[in-house]
């Protein structure tokens, strides 16, 4: 293994591990705080949240770790059968697609349709109470599920790596 794949693993590691922790906060807490507050003020948090994601290192480590996942299944897949290509594979996948998939197909469009929605109406607030939070809320914990399958499926696939040189030498 290459001293510079090495090292994107390990970064890869604690990225998953970032990002699964920001999901983290919104599934255990942020999600019901904002609910709690009463009136359209989470609603109205939530939509200024939408907005400013993606302006912080936070889009740049979530879209980032896209493309290191797409690296990833490539290794895995023409990586020398065993466990470390395995393991480095399905890494990758889960992100892709419990991750980075998840957000694509069911966070993304909920968000879009809550910025376009007058604040200050009932049928908004109930939205927000009754389809929006427990439906983005279910979703933003897959995401967190698979950045943390995916931090640990890829410290396990380093590990037997290292391993399995150690015992090659």
């Amino acid at each position: 293994m290459s001293t510079a794949f090495l090292f994107l693993t390990q970064f890869a590691i604690l990225a998953y591990a970032l990002v699964g922790g920001v999901f983290l906060a919104f599934s255990d807490f942020i999600m019901r705080s904002l609910a709690l507050t009463g009136g359209h003020s989470g609603l109205e948090a939530m939509q200024v949240i939408n907005r400013e994601v993606f302006r912080w290192i936070f889009m740049a480590l979530f879209l980032g770790m896209a493309v290191v996942s797409l690296i990833f299944v490539g290794f895995g897949a023409f990586a020398p059968s065993g466990p470390t290509g395995t393991l480095i594979l399905l890494a990758g996948l889960v992100y892709l697609l419990g991750c980075f998939g998840v957000t694509v197909i069911f966070n993304v469009p909920m968000n879009g349709a809550l910025a376009g929605m007058e604040m200050s109406t009932d049928t908004t607030r109930d939205y927000w109470l009754q389809v929006y939070v427990p439906r983005w809320t279910f979703w933003n914990s897959v995401r967190t599920i698979a950045c943390a399958v995916s931090a640990a499926l890829l410290l396990f696939g380093l590990h037997w790596m290292i391993q399995s040189q150690a015992q090659a030498a």
